[in-house]
């Protein structure tokens, strides 16, 4: 409940037409594989309100038609003054494909505000204008988007929820932007990393921070690059904070099981840091509170363990609660909060794979490439 107040959408631009000294913004789109995507959402970063705006787009050697379609593109005359199309240089063994693309497209702009967004990402209209007013408004070097979800198949409904879920029940989104008024400044220096977090699907930042911090090649190996970038940003004492995409920013993940299963298998554990005390620690807690209670459930229909069942009764209607009141703030299905057991096993299995992955250093591959 807490965080359902923090965690806000952007400020809106307002009516009222920037001046000639407001910001440009640099939009910076790496595309790989996208031809489902691209267009759509280069379409609506060009379309934005905002004059300001370049938007550039890097082809990371993509083997579909993303080539063809960004060249067509760049056909439109209406358009193609603002759209800056680069075609990725080779991979260094070094870097993974994500952190050198966005490497190359942050030194390619020349923004004074860098926007990293994915090609699955579309953006409303006002969507630069608000990034500029709430950098201003709220004095950040960095923010982050966690954008509304868009959900179209069954296993996208049932699994993509629990990323948001698993974020607003575990991070206080206020100690992102500030410290913890109960915590002393000193230890506050050492543990705020702690508190950091992002969505790789919407990140901007102010040109000095990001190069302060070395830009994406500071995380060149980095699988989740988001939260490590969001971790260095804090490191510096520069201020960032999280925001909701409503009315700014959408985004389609996944479109399949396999994908969703592929999608979180190259970064469920490195997102814990690939600590294995902590991943298992999580594991265990979300199989204590979700799946043991409706198990208990059922066996004390059978038995006269009226304790049990009263106590599992409670523990299953306060996890399916905060599902609903999640489906009424996010605008999604309330059925699907009832399958929340089948969900959180599933990503105990997928749990379970991340470590096998890690311990035989078996590599996950994503967009053919291995991660």
């Amino acid at each position: 409940m807490r965080n359902r107040l923090n965690f806000t959408s952007l400020s809106p631009a307002g009516e009222t037409r920037f001046t000639d000294d407001s910001p440009k913004v640099s939009i910076c789109v790496p595309a790989r594989n996208e031809e489902q995507n691209i267009e759509r959402s280069i379409r609506s970063a060009l379309n934005q309100k905002y004059e300001k705006v370049e938007v550039l787009v890097l082809d990371d050697h993509s083997t579909d038609d993303t080539g063809e379609i960004l060249a067509s593109l760049k056909q439109d005359q209406s358009i193609s003054d603002r759209l800056v199309l680069l075609r990725g240089k080779p991979k260094p063994d070094d870097w993974l494909g994500k952190p050198w693309a966005c490497q190359q497209l942050g030194e390619a702009a020349d923004g004074d505000i860098i926007i990293f967004a994915d090609a699955d990402t579309w953006f409303d209209s006002d969507t630069a204008g608000r990034v500029v007013r709430t950098m201003g408004r709220d004095v950040l070097d960095m923010l982050t988007v966690w954008p509304r979800q868009v959900l179209g198949t069954f296993w996208e409904k049932m699994l993509i929820p629990l990323v948001y879920y698993a974020l607003l029940s575990l991070l206080p989104v206020h100690y992102v932007f500030r410290s913890p008024r109960w915590m002393p400044p000193f230890l506050w220096d050492k543990f705020s990393p702690l508190f950091a977090a992002a969505c790789g699907q919407f990140i901007a930042f102010k040109r000095a921070a990001y190069q302060e911090v070395g830009g994406h090649q500071s995380v060149k190996q980095k699988v989740v690059d988001d939260v490590e970038l969001a971790k260095k940003i804090k490191l510096k004492s520069y201020s960032m904070r999280m925001y909701y995409g409503s009315q700014a920013i959408s985004c389609r993940m996944y479109r399949s099981n396999s994908e969703i299963w592929q999608g979180f298998r190259k970064n469920f554990l490195a997102g814990f840091g690939n600590n294995l005390f902590l991943f298992g620690l999580m594991g265990l807690i979300h199989l204590i509170v979700y799946i043991i209670p409706p198990v208990l459930f059922i066996g004390a229909l059978f038995s006269a363990a009226t304790g049990i069942l009263a106590w599992s009764a409670s523990a299953i209607f306060l996890a399916f609660s905060h599902r609903f009141l999640m489906a009424r703030w996010f605008a999604w299905s309330y059925w699907y909060g009832f399958l929340h057991p089948f969900s959180v096993l599933w990503f105990q299995v997928l749990g379970i794979t991340a470590v096998k992955d890690y311990l035989t250093k078996t590599k996950t591959e994503w967009k053919g490439r291995p991660v």
